[in-house]
């Protein structure tokens, strides 16, 4: 936490949060955005800034496993909820199955939207309403990308999600 903001007197609030797997006890200020949490006092940089209006969907992460905006959730709201940022799906040595989807199908330019592309992509397949491209599009289509890698961002989620549906029939 900023410490001149701390000594200032501002009130803070408790908020106790687990953020990719670890528990955090920590005391905020009430107009503290989730985006703000994550990068400037748990230094969690992986979630991108871009609008800060939630027009961009750079700063997307799972909330309980749903995809939101974090610039436009105030961290004290969140108590007790568990949070995935990018740097929770995987790591270089072992990255989730939308992250090795995201590589093998070069489905980044600059790379700066696609932390958040891909934690909307792995919400979109938790919530099961993704049946064809289609959908995916549809559904995808509150993360912008200013290099114009839709096609391969696309691509890339229909993998994953084909992939799915054939380990889902395979068990049956």
């Amino acid at each position: 936490m900023d410490n001149a903001l701390a000594r200032s007197g501002f009130p803070t609030c408790p908020l106790a949060i687990i953020i990719n797997g670890t528990p955090y006890t920590l005391d905020i200020h009430p107009w503290t955005t989730l985006l703000d949490l994550l990068r400037n006092d748990l230094e969690l940089t992986g979630t991108k800034k871009g609008c800060d209006h939630g027009q961009c969907g750079a700063c997307t992460v799972l909330i309980d496993g749903e995809r939101v905006n974090s610039c436009l959730k105030l961290a004290v709201t969140l108590d007790g909820a568990e949070i995935t940022t990018i740097e929770g799906l995987g790591t270089p040595g072992d990255m989730h199955a939308m992250q090795k989807a995201f590589v093998e199908h070069d489905a980044f330019q600059c790379g700066y939207c696609t932390p958040g592309q891909i934690c909307s992509a792995v919400g979109l397949m938790n919530e099961g309403h993704a049946h064809d491209r289609s959908d995916i599009r549809e559904l995808m289509s509150g993360n912008l990308c200013r290099c114009g890698a839709y096609t391969n961002i696309a691509d890339a989620i229909e993998d994953v999600l084909g992939s799915a549906k054939r380990y889902e029939e395979a068990a049956e």
